[in-house]
């Protein structure tokens, strides 16, 4: 089945990671750090189908070498907290063979990283099977850093100086020039990014085309595609970290549900849809078998149908289920106000309806649950790294507290996003009311099981009109061409 999945990010310091080590598990390989006086040993590491080093017409050939290539890169970044690099982890497809697979990854590297001055460490990878399914993927590590022309390593930033109307710059408080730090290249933009999704699925697109498939990916999210889906939780590292380890957390519990969820409202309103369509079948032939059609009545038809069954029936307790069936069934039309044909279609959209507005209002419920998750784990970030954002101000030296600012870059922008949506939060100055939000989360929760469990009454009265439907299909199959006089 085709599949999308492209997610990048950042190997860092921060987080205890090293690029030596990444590179080693991504390659399966062992290698020694020189910058840690270190060996990462991963030989044993299995379903490592295919690794190599691309590399732009100016990056020197010794880096064509993944030792050589990452000790450079560390040696390269001085700073304790460094990002080292990027690290993509790209799906491929299980449709393709091993050799197309591996071109299209090559393809991808060369045309989307090689080709905008960036050095690829690519990796194959071909698992073993999980739960029966195939998982083939690759990943790409590319240096943060840029090339200079020469070889040698460039800036990753540079000033950009804040200038007033007249074209001079602007002090602050202490009389320092106020700037801003500027990527050098455009590779961390999410123009960028949505560019290299969009390339990635035109490229698995085309090739499906080519071999006569008619599936496809996208590399637009669900929103974004117009397909209504109940949105899932962000878990986070933590989270997955712990998931992947067999413990069970609230949030992977929680998101196993909505993915359920979603899977459930996708079924139900995938068989309404073929409902409809057959109904709508069953009507134009009957139209089409006389030249002035008029409504068919529902329980003539199912008096006919119940006839052949009753004269098959082998026994009188078989009959007196069909009986029993039979008035059920007349009980249900009754009520329900159907009649003919044309009233059995209104009732499958009716039905249809009320899926599609109890799944919105999940959905909705859950978008709120998400609105209060990324305020709660704002105001996690800004406690946590506030500390870190007070200690950068202490430093009186203006190069110092800019090397500081450099080396804490990505936390300190967690810190900024998060004061600023914390900001927004607010209503005047009063605090953000934090035990009423968690406490309207668990309610929003419940009232989606709640709903979600009374989505068994949309699929029992679907299997009451699927029944229907097919004893009406086999009526009409069994009827001479003759009108139909109603029983007396």
């Amino acid at each position: 089945m085709a599949l999308y999945h492209f997610h990048l990010t950042q190997i860092k310091r921060s987080e205890g990671k090293t690029a030596m080590a990444a590179a080693a598990y991504r390659a399966g390989e062992k290698l020694h750090s020189d910058y840690y006086g270190f060996d990462y040993d991963y030989t044993r590491k299995s379903g490592v189908v295919h690794t190599e080093i691309m590399l732009p017409p100016h990056a020197p050939r010794e880096y064509a070498d993944r030792k050589t290539l990452w000790d450079a890169v560390e040696k390269a970044e001085r700073g304790k907290k460094a990002q080292l690099a990027h690290s993509f982890d790209i799906a491929l497809q299980t449709e393709f063979s091993l050799e197309e697979n591996i071109a299209l990854a090559r393809q991808f590297v060369a045309e989307q990283l090689v080709a905008r001055g960036m050095i690829a460490d690519l990796a194959v990878h071909l698992p073993d099977k999980d739960d029966g399914i195939d998982n083939p993927h690759f990943h790409v590590m590319c240096p943060i850093r840029p090339l200079n022309p020469d070889g040698s390593w460039g800036l990753k930033q540079r000033r950009e100086y804040v200038l007033d109307e007249h074209g001079n710059r602007i002090e602050d408080e202490n009389g320092n020039y106020i700037f801003n730090a500027v990527p050098t290249t455009n590779w961390s933009q999410p123009e960028t990014l949505e560019e290299m999704r969009r390339a990635w699925a035109e490229m698995c697109n085309r090739r499906f085309e080519a071999k006569g498939f008619d599936c496809r990916i996208d590399h637009r999210s669900y929103e974004r595609q117009g397909i209504k889906q109940v949105p899932t939780t962000h878990e986070g590292p933590n989270v997955r970290k712990m998931e992947a380890k067999g413990i069970e957390t609230e949030k992977g519990k929680l998101n196993r549900w909505i993915r359920n969820v979603n899977r459930s409202f996708a079924n139900l309103k995938a068989r309404l849809a073929a409902l409809l369509e057959a109904l709508d079948a069953i009507i134009e032939e009957q139209r089409k078998a006389r030249a002035k059609f008029e409504a068919e009545n529902i329980a003539t038809l199912l008096n006919t149908y119940y006839r052949r069954r009753n004269a098959g029936a082998y026994s009188s307790r078989a009959r007196a289920n069909n009986l029993q069936e039979q008035i059920d069934t007349f009980e249900y039309l009754q009520a329900k106000g159907i009649n003919t044909l044309d009233d059995l279609k209104d009732a499958v959209q009716q039905l249809g309806d009320r899926v599609t507005d109890k799944q919105t209002t999940i959905r909705d419920r859950q978008n709120r649950i998400k609105e209060i998750d990324d305020l709660l784990t704002c105001v996690e970030n800004y406690k946590r790294l506030k500390p870190l954002f007070d200690e950068m101000n202490r430093i009186r030296w203006k190069k110092k507290r800019e090397q500081f600012r450099q080396d804490h870059d990505g936390e300190l922008k967690l810190f900024y996003l998060a004061r600023r949506k914390l900001n927004e939060a607010r209503q005047g100055d009063e605090p953000l009311p934090l035990a009423a939000m968690k406490k309207e989360r668990t309610a929003l929760i419940e009232k989606n099981k709640s709903d979600y469990a009374s989505l068994k009454d949309e699929r029992t009265e679907f299997l009451k009109l699927q029944k229907i439907k097919a004893h009406l299909e086999s009526a009409l199959r069994s009827e001479p061409e003759r009108s139909r006089e109603p029983d007396r």
